[in-house]
């Protein structure tokens, strides 16, 4: 048991986002996530005052919002406060009569999430009690019918794990060479797909236990327009540089061959129609709204700050802390390289609104 706890650890600490103490902290380069929740702003605002049910507070008084995945801020602080301005202002103008209840915030994130530094930078004019809740969101985290409001932005592309079959010598789905799926063998490919799926299942069965009836849940999360082939995604291409910058690392000899055939990210780019497949499959939830939100990408003198504050982690973990200023540096120059091709592709992410059904 204790083994299983370790291991558990290592995996959050190696997918952790850097803390506040880091020159590459993620409070500092996290501009990208915040264009998605300033572009969903306002489609939180009209999924608030269009379909949000008023009856799904029952007889309580508190309204509670979790945002999953919530980092350490600034960023989780910007998309409570959309979602909870939507909440008063439905009350205001719709329930005039109606006391404006007390709002909770349940900030979530895996257990190695800096909640010291996400508490101590709290916004002092907050109008909100708030809590932490540490734990993977693929598993409950909250009593039954909970939840009036769940939010998940730029989260929900990690998976649970690498799929076992692409690191499996003797499986056709081997990614031998590769960090990740989009340019792989098409059992790479639906390796990771059938993963995102079950993913999303244990996700989704998760939420329909803690959402009350009626209560909504927002995600925006990067991903891949419909019929888009993998290899000619945005983010996608970005992680296959990722890939190749660690296969150039392997020639030079700075690293084992044998550490980057058994090193795969563990991220998944969706696509509209197959988060729509898993929520119809699932069956607890309605989809009120589904739409690609266009997305600014990232330019390369803010490149190299914005990743690396979002995957040292995994490469230190894997590879060791000696090359980390030798790999972003090869990784920003790819980048620079790939500009010209990578402006020719359309960069998405995905809004997704759900609805949880009454029993």
């Amino acid at each position: 048991m204790i083994k299983i706890v370790e291991e558990s650890n290592k995996k959050e600490m190696a997918t952790r986002v850097n803390g506040a103490d880091c020159f590459y902290s993620y409070s500092k380069n996290s501009s990208f996530q915040r264009n998605a929740i300033d572009a969903a702003k306002e489609l939180i605002k009209e999924a608030v005052f269009s379909k949000l049910d008023i009856a799904c507070l029952s007889s309580s008084n508190t309204f509670r919002v979790t945002d999953l995945g919530c980092s350490m801020g600034p960023n989780t602080f910007l998309a409570v406060q959309n979602i909870l301005e939507a909440v008063e202002n439905k009350y205001r103008t719709q329930w005039r009569n109606s006391e404006v209840p007390d709002f909770q915030v349940f900030f979530s994130d895996q257990a190695a999430n800096d909640f010291n530094e996400l508490f101590q930078s709290l916004p002092p004019d907050r109008n909100y009690f708030a809590m932490g809740v540490p734990g993977s969101f693929y598993s409950r985290l909250f009593p039954k019918a909970h939840l009036h409001f769940v939010y998940s932005s730029f989260s929900l592309q990690c998976l649970s794990k690498v799929p076992e079959e692409v690191l499996d010598r003797n499986s056709p789905a081997w990614n031998k060479g590769r960090a990740h799926y989009s340019n792989s063998a098409h059992q790479v490919v639906e390796a990771y797909s059938a993963q995102y799926a079950r993913d999303m299942g244990c996700f989704l069965n998760a939420r329909a236990q803690e959402i009350v009836e009626g209560g909504l849940m927002a995600f925006v999360v990067p991903g891949r327009p419909n019929g888009t082939p993998h290899a000619q995604n945005y983010y996608n291409m970005t992680l296959d540089l990722f890939g190749s910058c660690l296969l150039d690392m392997a020639k030079k000899g700075v690293i084992a061959e044998d550490k980057v055939d058994s090193f795969n990210l563990p991220m998944y780019n969706a696509s509209l129609d197959e988060v729509e497949a898993i929520v119809k499959y699932n069956g607890c939830f309605s989809i009120e709204r589904m739409e690609n939100l266009p997305q600014e990408k990232l330019q390369p003198n803010v490149f190299r700050s914005t990743v690396r504050a979002g995957m040292e982690n995994i490469v230190r973990a894997n590879f060791g802390e000696d090359i980390l200023d030798e790999f972003f540096d090869s990784l920003n120059k790819k980048y620079e390289e790939s500009t010209s091709v990578l402006e020719s592709v359309t960069a998405v992410s995905l809004f997704v609104l759900l609805k949880r059904h009454s029993k």
